[in-house]
């Protein structure tokens, strides 16, 4: 019953608006991403969610809105997409000024939020029919609840401080760790819980990221980028670096592409013809673009926090969603920040 009352309690915040409950769960997920680690943004997700449940939302739109914030949060000054992206670019002598990173994936993911509101916004309902949603709130919070709290709180403070501190977390072992802590508060409750843990996404997500590891550790990732830079038109360079960063991430760590594929634009670059700044950016904001793909950590979270009725539903979508932005994230952010920056090179 914990999410119950988180949900009640950010209602009451925000009101029942058909705009206003999807724009603050963007803003307060935009923030929780921004402090430092991307993923950290994944703890509302059940939250928002929930609501969309309650509220008769589409839970596509509601998982969009997951995605993109936390991918717009990601390249914060103060988060690891942004400080990983930028602080390679200044190795490298390359002008990228992190507000303008962060401007050109706020942007971007804004831009794909409205595209999510005009195909799936409706008007909000309850399974009853009524707009406004009925929460039974009790009037105390139970033992079971606060150490739900205090542990959702520690998942978030370990995962971010060490992320100050430049330490590597391994998020998936914290939650574990944390979930066999409230299996033993409440036993009864924990073993319910395992049953509708869904297992079969585990899996998908588990088998592909061992599948692109392998890839990664055999060189072929690389393969791909260096066969991008033969091509000797600059702008299709560009645009093939950006499909391949893309495509990679749809299936892997957006960090590791990140820190894998950046450097492999640099020869492009120092070729001359190519605006860097514009380039790295570009590249940088396509590789998180995909994240809505249910392949990935963010994707695969929306679609096990949703309902099981529309589950089914929602990994369709966000797989054609995802895979989509593979292609149309390059044209737009290499047609619109590559080609005009680099024209008068």
């Amino acid at each position: 019953g914990t999410i119950d009352r988180l949900i009640a309690g950010a209602l009451g915040a925000v009101g029942q608006g058909d705009v206003g409950v999807p724009m603050a769960m963007f803003v307060i997920t935009l923030a929780v991403s921004a402090m430092g680690a991307p993923l950290a943004g994944l703890v509302m997700t059940p939250v928002a969610m929930r609501i969309a449940q309650r509220r008769g939302m589409d839970q596509m739109l509601m998982g969009l809105v997951i995605g993109t914030s936390t991918s717009a949060g990601g390249f914060a000054p103060t988060s690891l997409f942004g400080i990983v992206t930028y602080g390679t670019a200044r190795q490298a002598n390359i002008p990228l000024s992190p507000l303008v990173l962060f401007a050109v994936a706020l942007a971007a993911n804004l831009a794909i939020l409205l595209a999510g509101f005009v195909a799936f916004r409706r008007p909000g309902r309850s399974p009853g029919g009524a707009v406004e949603v009925d929460f039974v709130e009790a009037r105390a919070w139970s033992g079971a609840q606060q150490v739900t709290l205090l542990c959702t709180a520690g998942l978030f403070i370990a995962v971010v401080g060490a992320t100050l501190a430049g330490l590597d977390t391994d998020v998936g072992v914290l939650s574990l760790a944390f979930a066999a802590v409230l299996a033993l508060v409440d036993p009864k409750t924990g073993s319910a819980a395992v049953s509708k843990i869904d297992w079969s996404t585990v899996l998908l997500v588990g088998g592909l990221l061992t599948f692109v590891g392998v890839l990664q550790k055999s060189g072929a990732v690389d393969l791909l980028g260096h066969l991008a830079t033969t091509v000797s038109t600059p702008l299709v360079t560009a645009l093939l670096i950006c499909v391949v960063g893309g495509l990679v991430s749809a299936f892997a760590s957006t960090t590791g592409i990140l820190a894998a594929l950046v450097p492999l634009a640099l020869p492009v670059i120092g070729a001359g013809g190519l605006s860097g700044w514009a380039l790295i950016s570009s590249l940088a904001v396509c590789a998180s673009l995909v994240d809505l793909s249910p392949y990935s950590t963010t994707g695969a979270t929306v679609v096990a926090s949703a309902s099981e009725d529309q589950r089914p539903r929602v990994t369709r979508l966000m797989t054609r969603w995802g895979f989509a932005l593979v292609l149309l994230g390059p044209l737009l952010l290499v047609g619109l920040l590559v080609a005009p920056s680099s024209m008068g090179k």
